[in-house]
């Protein structure tokens, strides 16, 4: 399962037990994992001074919405998904095209649709 062999990823996720599931996935996939980051400040950090391929955004990090995180990411053309464990679909709309993925992760979905979105290296 090394669909995402040599992709550089950031996490962006403030439940441990999550990050720590999505790391083991990522890096069973052959990504690079960036982070895990679990507030906005450190998510925005990342991304600019590491420079991802592509990103994995919790909705709600430690009490603020992704939403400057995804900003940040698509002004430097950056794909990136959202993720959510409240359901339904999420309010982006600045970000209509982007896909959501909803928690818990199944980690065949999540690879599938990282692969979908990453560019090629």
């Amino acid at each position: 399962m090394m669909q995402l062999n040599g992709c550089r990823v950031l996490v962006a996720e403030d439940e441990p037990l999550v990050a720590m599931l999505l790391e083991d996935v990522l890096l069973d996939a052959g990504a690079t994992v960036l982070g895990p980051a679990a507030t906005v400040q450190h998510a925005l950090e990342l991304a600019l001074t590491e420079r991802p391929d592509i990103a994995v955004l919790d909705y709600n990090l430690s009490g603020e919405t992704c939403l400057r995180v995804a900003d940040a990411l698509a002004a430097a053309g950056v794909p990136f998904v959202v993720a959510t464990g409240y359901g339904g679909d999420i309010p982006l709309p600045q970000h209509p095209n982007v896909q959501s993925l909803q928690k818990p992760y199944d980690p065949q979905e999540l690879i599938n649709t990282l692969s979908k979105i990453k560019p090629r290296l």
